[in-house]
């Protein structure tokens, strides 16, 4: 080493060295760099200058000093070096002139450099010179690279060509001036980055695609669901506008049943007609509550608003109802209220009808509870039974159509619609409906209405008192109209056996003809 640093001193200086000449001042400079990297300078000052003093005792004193010195530096310069090769890191040292002064193993092997480079005095320029011809660097890196080398910042990377090692490199300044640098292969954590960044846009990818796959499955779940509501719409718009056809036929098949089987008295072969009539009632009454539901949800019916006593509406109650509970030896019992209000009659009507009618299907003893609670400017009519209850989970299910429990399929024959069709009226009437129950103890239905403080008119009661008048039918002259043929004559049968003088009518038009000659 000491050889090939005189060597490139020679080339530099353009001369040969003879070990007969005399020093000079860039000579003893040389020697005194070169000697300075291993004892230091400041020990390489001292015995340079104890060299050059004349007499041969300073020069065997400065010769002896300089070999103990050497031994204890190469002992301690060994250890360094055993220790700096044991690590995973290359590290190099570089002077302040930026000229390595010293390495360790793995620095050799992460670069691969030839012997001529790895000198001690070689400029980091010929290192970086080296790395660009082997094409490890570009041209414009060169000094870049350099640059950054002693520019002690944070870390930076070097990609290597020649052997696909991915660097990383960390500059840090020493006390006089140079630099430490560390060298660390980073190509595994980088290949595992992009590996984990291509993972990551495979993924992205694929959700993309899923999301893509789903949003397209929803839209054609939604062009279905709107194509089944819209076909369901359009049996219902059609059953709601084809009801009066529909039950047309069937009220005629009525009036004539009940009319045979009136005239047929109490023989065998009436027990055969009121059969037909009562099978012909359940038809009707099927039919009726799936057009009622029909037009509940086509908004065909609207609300006609009067001002009404409770008691006379829950007296009808009580009278269509009563005979119906005492079957079941239930008892129904009514409890009369005078307050007045204001909503639509007849949907209150059938409203409380299906309330009383579902409680007398679903109760085995007892009786039933129809009244009303005063409750400031409201009232809550309520209806009471000790039938069979229902379960606290499915109290929502009651009121959905076509919906039956099994507790109450094991109970009595329908459909399940009486309580559907309730919840619909109450929506469109705007009371609300509360649903109170226990299993094996009853239910109770509560509906609360807003009480008018206005007065019932005068003509209501005039028509209850004509109403009970017109019930004593023998000789009464009744009119009929209508634009069925079968319906007219079905009804002018029943009526004249009930003892009626019937005159039956087609049209608006023959009305009017009858009423300018009668």
């Amino acid at each position: 080493r000491v050889e090939r640093a005189f060597l490139r001193f020679e080339g530099r200086e353009q001369r040969r060295l003879d070990p007969g000449m005399t020093v000079d001042t860039p000579l003893i400079r040389h020697a005194e760099q070169l000697l300075g990297t291993a004892v230091g300078s400041a020990s390489a000052r001292l015995v340079l200058s104890l060299l050059l003093q004349k007499g041969d005792a300073s020069g065997r004193d400065a010769r002896q000093l300089l070999d103990d010195a050497s031994t204890a530096l190469q002992q301690n310069r060994d250890l360094l070096q055993t220790a700096l090769d044991q690590m995973e890191q290359g590290i190099t040292v570089f002077d302040k002139d930026l000229r390595l002064t010293c390495w360790n193993r793995q620095f050799r092997k992460l670069f691969d450099l030839p012997d001529e480079v790895m000198q001690v005095g070689i400029p980091v320029s010929e290192i970086v010179e080296q790395l660009h011809r082997r094409g490890d660097i570009s041209f414009t890196g060169q000094n870049s690279a350099i640059r950054s080398l002693a520019a002690v910042r944070r870390p930076w990377r070097i990609n290597m060509k020649s052997t696909g090692k991915v660097l990383e490199i960390q500059s840090n300044p020493m006390p006089d001036g140079g630099i430490v640098a560390t060298y660390t292969d980073i190509t595994a954590a980088v290949e595992a980055d992009v590996t984990r960044q291509k993972a990551a846009e495979m993924l992205e990818q694929r959700v993309a695609d899923r999301t893509a796959e789903l949003t397209r499955v929803n839209q054609q779940l939604a062009k279905a669901q709107a194509a089944a509501e819209e076909a369901n719409q359009g049996k219902t718009r059609f059953l709601a506008a084809a009801g009066h056809d529909i039950l047309q036929p069937l009220n005629a098949a009525r009036l004539y049943s009940t009319a045979l089987a009136e005239r047929l008295g109490r023989s065998e072969t009436s027990e055969f007609a009121r059969n037909i009539d009562s099978s012909l009632e359940a038809v009707e009454a099927i039919l009726g509550m799936v057009l009622d539901i029909s037009r509940l949800d086509t908004g065909s019916l609207k609300p006609e608003l009067s001002v009404f006593r409770l008691d006379k509406l829950m007296s009808q109650i009580a009278t269509d109802f009563t005979p119906l509970a005492a079957t079941k030896g239930l008892k129904l019992r009514v409890v009369p209220s005078s307050i007045v209000v204001k909503t639509d009659r007849n949907m209150l009507r059938r409203l409380i009808q299906n309330l009383v009618s579902n409680s007398i299907k679903y109760s085995r003893r007892g009786g039933i509870l129809l009244g009303v609670r005063r409750r400031g400017s409201f009232v809550e009519l309520q209806v009471l039974d000790t039938g069979i209850g229902i379960p606290p989970q499915k109290l929502k299910l009651v009121f959905r159509e076509f919906t039956r429990l099994d507790e109450g399929m094991r109970e009595a024959e329908g459909l399940g619609l009486g309580l559907s069709i309730v919840d619909r009226i109450a929506r469109l009437l705007s009371l609300p409906l509360a649903l109170a129950s226990t299993p094996g103890k009853g239910t109770m239905f509560t509906l609360r209405i807003p009480v008018s403080q206005e007065k019932v008119p005068a003509d209501e009661v005039k028509n209850r008192r004509g109403l009970q008048r017109a019930l004593e039918l023998t000789g009464l002259d009744v009119l009929c109209i209508d634009n069925d043929a079968s319906i007219l004559s079905g009804m002018e049968t029943l009526l004249r056996g009930w003892g009626c003088q019937v005159t039956t009518l087609r049209s608006g038009t023959a009305l009017k003809s009858y009423c300018t000659d009668h």
